[in-house]
């Protein structure tokens, strides 16, 4: 399992091409010859980029539901919808697809965002709209989803 560690700000050019960081690509040496997965997140205008080990675990949960539910079948085809495989190339360089790009609204300034095992892909101005939270809101946010899971020493 791979966990990620930081906030990236990177400009995207004309053909969908990004420079991954290299603190980034440090993090990400271990996979970085492998393909990684490139989908349009669930709950946010952003893209997530699925290092290829931690898509294939993701899809095995998936895998699990049965298909001949109409809510199961409906989720896996729209959780999937514009699942792109992508590779940085020998020059460090990521390509984001023009459709996924649309969905996400990048423009030429984006956020490379770690989220634990994934890296988000945010256009800059949507990324900081999405973390303008005030404190107050956080704090209750913390305490509703972490409040009761501190037994292990996480603080």
């Amino acid at each position: 399992m791979v966990n990620l560690i930081g906030t990236y700000e990177c400009k995207v050019d004309a053909k969908g091409r990004l420079m991954v960081p290299s603190a980034l690509k440090k993090q990400l040496s271990p996979v970085l010859k492998e393909s990684f997965v490139l989908k349009r997140s669930v709950f946010q205008p952003c893209l997530e980029l699925y290092p290829m080990e931690e898509w294939n675990i993701l899809m095995q949960g998936i895998n699990r539901l049965n298909r001949f539910n109409k809510k199961n079948n409906d989720f896996i085809r729209k959780f999937t919808a514009g699942v792109k495989t992508v590779e940085v190339d020998a020059n460090g360089r990521l390509l984001i697809p023009k459709d996924l790009m649309g969905f996400a609204e990048i423009d030429k300034e984006i956020v490379l965002s770690a989220a634990i095992n994934i890296i988000e892909i945010w256009d800059k101005n949507k990324y900081e709209n999405a973390i303008d939270v005030g404190a107050d809101d956080f704090a209750e946010l913390a305490e509703e989803v972490m409040g009761n899971k501190l037994s292990d020493g996480i603080s």
